[in-house]
């Protein structure tokens, strides 16, 4: 089964792509997803600043800056990953770095 896992953290404290890419926890969280599988897609997302949320409210189509709701934890990326089940789901959830500090949410995917 597919499920996505939202990756949360507070930007103030997130790590540089040089940090991730040289840091032994996230190398060995990516072992893992190899070794069930491999990754079906993910992405790191830009800082909150960069966001831009639009709503259409009685037809009118209206665009603001930054994100909807006021929080410090954020979903700063995304990985798609395909598990036997969501036990396995949560195990690998479990083992990205950022569920020390900030948070995953596990959700499956429609097919």
């Amino acid at each position: 089964m597919k499920y996505v896992l939202l990756i949360c953290d507070d930007e103030k404290v997130s790590p540089s792509m040089e940090e991730i890419a040289a840091d032994p926890a996230h190398q060995a969280y990516g072992a893992e997803v190899e070794r069930l599988g491999g990754s079906l897609g993910g992405a790191r997302l830009r800082p909150v600043a960069t966001a831009t949320t639009v709503r259409v409210r009685e037809g009118e189509t209206l665009v603001s800056d930054g994100p909807f709701a006021e929080t410090k934890d954020f979903i700063g990326g995304i990985d798609i990953v395909d598990c036997a089940n969501l036990d396995e789901a949560i195990a690998l959830a479990a083992r990205h770095p950022y569920a020390s500090w900030g948070c995953i949410e596990v959700r499956p995917v429609w097919e």
